[in-house]
């Protein structure tokens, strides 16, 4: 893929298809349903992802908001340009203010048509809009379902989103570690639920669970 540039015919034809873009509000808005049970006594608890606790995945939604909000209105700074890899995410003791706002921003800046147009930058990775707006609703799917599994409670994702991660999740022949970004995907039962699916693409065990660490 050509990082550099985007067809005008491609850029049209997203403009063009606004009312179909993915929509991150569901998302983004399960994931701020999750925040209320967390008490501040399973902040050191374990998650799926081995090297965050429960504190460290609150501090990479976080900063994963802002990124992918400001990659979306194409504000591209400090928020876009640091690697998630470079540090443990550091949640703030505000986290319960800020995290709450920043899923609202996030997903208000993905419902202006022109952020899934052009080029811009997350992680410090120059990428099409459209590919950003798919792997920022990814982010939110998938860490939701960390978050959730993390601390007890239930989780469920509309269809649509569930095949946009499928399809963004999804081995490539010429690149079957996908970058080194997920683990080797965990097999999982061919008629095992979308959101069992998913998850195993992402490199996690759809039945973990905290003891398991």
């Amino acid at each position: 893929m050509d990082t550099h540039e985007t067809p005008a015919s491609a850029t049209h034809g997203s403009a063009a298809s606004a009312a179909a873009l993915p929509d991150l509000g569901p998302a983004a808005r399960r994931i701020a349903g999750l925040l209320g049970p967390v008490g501040d006594g399973a902040l050191d608890g374990p998650t799926p992802c081995p090297d965050y606790a429960v504190r460290e995945l609150l501090g990479h939604l976080t900063g994963l908001a802002a990124a992918f909000r400001d990659a979306a209105r194409k504000d591209l700074g400090p928020s876009t340009a640091t690697s998630p890899d470079a540090a443990l995410p550091v949640l703030d003791d505000d986290w319960r203010e800020v995290l709450p706002r920043r899923l609202e921003e996030v997903a208000a800046a993905w419902r202006a048509p022109d952020a899934w147009t052009g080029m811009t930058r997350a992680g410090g990775i120059e990428l099409p809009g459209e590919v950003a707006g798919a792997v920022a609703l990814n982010e939110l799917v998938i860490h939701g379902w960390d978050l959730a599994r993390s601390t007890g409670q239930p989780y469920a994702a509309g269809e649509a989103e569930l095949r946009s991660c499928a399809a963004l999740l999804a081995p490539d022949e010429d690149d079957p570690d996908r970058g080194g970004i997920f683990g080797p995907p965990v097999p999982v039962p061919a008629d095992a639920p979308l959101l069992d699916r998913v998850i195993a693409l992402s490199g996690r065990r759809p039945d973990w669970r905290p003891g398991d660490r």
